[in-house]
């Protein structure tokens, strides 16, 4: 009945296809909003869940892909002559347009997991960070970061490194994109942390380098 009413007043093929599809598509996020991803419920104030998994990995350990921020596919390698968004001066999200937080369709964990997937703003990370206990760990012989909540909930971020014409910093570093511009807006910020130190932190770096994504949803 839903499909019926919304298609009621079209007239054009392409249009009642296009409403059937979107109106599907809203369906299914109400059946299952998590789309079929596995995440963890860590008790956050919030109310935020975490994905169990970085997009393109089949499990908590596997790096996944890589995007620039902002892209919502991965590359053979990143540099601001082949950024989405041009050279460091940057076409969107900067001091003109104020822009300072991704739109879904710039968004990689919408784009590619759908129903209510995003990436991580800034503010989802700190309060990761402040509600956990974090430490350095191994899993299945990976090194990264394990983040506690005291209901014993665990979320395991894998140290993947970065890329730029190829990974490196592998299995040593780990940084993880956020939706939030930073205060430089040829820069975005993520979270950073590094397995041998125990030092972890939020902090920006310049767009175009290819990083992970670990979704969130509420």
């Amino acid at each position: 009945s839903d499909i019926l009413s919304a298609i009621a007043n079209k007239t054009d093929y392409t249009d009642i296809l296009e409403t059937i599809v979107d109106t599907l598509e809203a369906i299914a996020v109400i059946i299952d909003p998590y789309f079929g991803h596995e995440y963890v419920d860590l008790g956050l104030p919030s109310g935020l869940k975490w994905a169990t998994c970085n997009i393109g990995a089949n499990s908590p350990e596997e790096y996944g892909d890589y995007f620039a921020w902002g892209e919502t596919a991965p590359k053979e390698s990143y540099t601001w002559g082949n950024y989405k968004f041009g050279d460091y001066h940057c076409n969107k999200y900067n001091a003109s347009d104020g822009k300072v937080t991704l739109e879904l369709d710039d968004d990689a964990a919408s784009a590619n997991w759908g129903g209510t997937w995003r990436t991580p703003s800034k503010a989802d990370f700190e309060e990761l960070i402040n509600n956990t206990t974090c430490t350095s760990t191994k899993r299945s012989g990976v090194s990264g970061y394990l983040f506690t909540a005291s209901s014993g909930g665990e979320l395991f971020l894998p140290a993947a490194g970065e890329s730029l014409e190829s990974l490196f910093q592998t299995d040593e570093l780990g940084y993880y994109w956020s939706s939030s511009l930073s205060s430089m807006w040829d820069c975005a910020v993520s979270l950073y942390f590094d397995y041998a130190e125990t030092q972890y932190e939020t902090s920006g770096a310049s767009r175009f380098i290819g990083r992970p994504v670990r979704p969130v949803s509420k």
